[in-house]
């Protein structure tokens, strides 16, 4: 999975996931840290309310079925293959708040069908490392004003 390192942003990625540290002093290993240690079920909920996401889709991005999502206790630690997706979901939405301006038109954006993204919404491609790459491609275009 490709790591796009968000310098400064109003809302760092590791906050979205109720960890401390600030984006302006993270590095890739930092980053590969918090996925590895993982954080517990209940900030990855928070961080799915914060980003406008359901428990469904969370799940179908995250490749856990939704009911062993909802068997998590609050405090359990999500396992690392979980932690790493949730990590690049923050990210993701950090960078589109930067790139956008504020994370309510990025949370709309991600939503809303794009001839780019052959008539689907963004989100939906986020099930893979793949369309991750394709989103975050795609906000390096806009943020450039490079629209096709």
């Amino acid at each position: 999975m490709a790591m796009y390192i968000t310098q400064a942003s109003s809302t760092p990625f590791y906050n979205l996931l109720g960890a401390s540290k600030s984006a302006t002093s993270s590095s890739d290993l930092d980053i590969i840290s918090l996925a590895r240690r993982g954080f517990p079920k209940k900030s990855l909920l928070a961080l799915a309310k914060i980003i406008s996401l359901n428990i469904q889709e969370l799940a179908n991005i995250l490749h856990i079925s939704e009911r062993t999502l909802q068997r998590y206790e609050d405090d359990a630690i999500i396992k690392t293959e979980y932690a790493e997706k949730a990590v690049e979901l923050a990210r993701l939405y950090t960078r589109g708040e930067e790139v956008f301006g504020s994370i309510d038109k990025f949370k709309l954006w991600v939503k809303t069908p794009s001839l780019v993204f052959d008539g689907e919404a963004p989100v939906s491609f986020l099930d893979t490392s793949a369309g991750f790459d394709m989103v975050f491609n795609e906000l390096g275009r806009i943020e450039h004003g490079i629209f096709v």
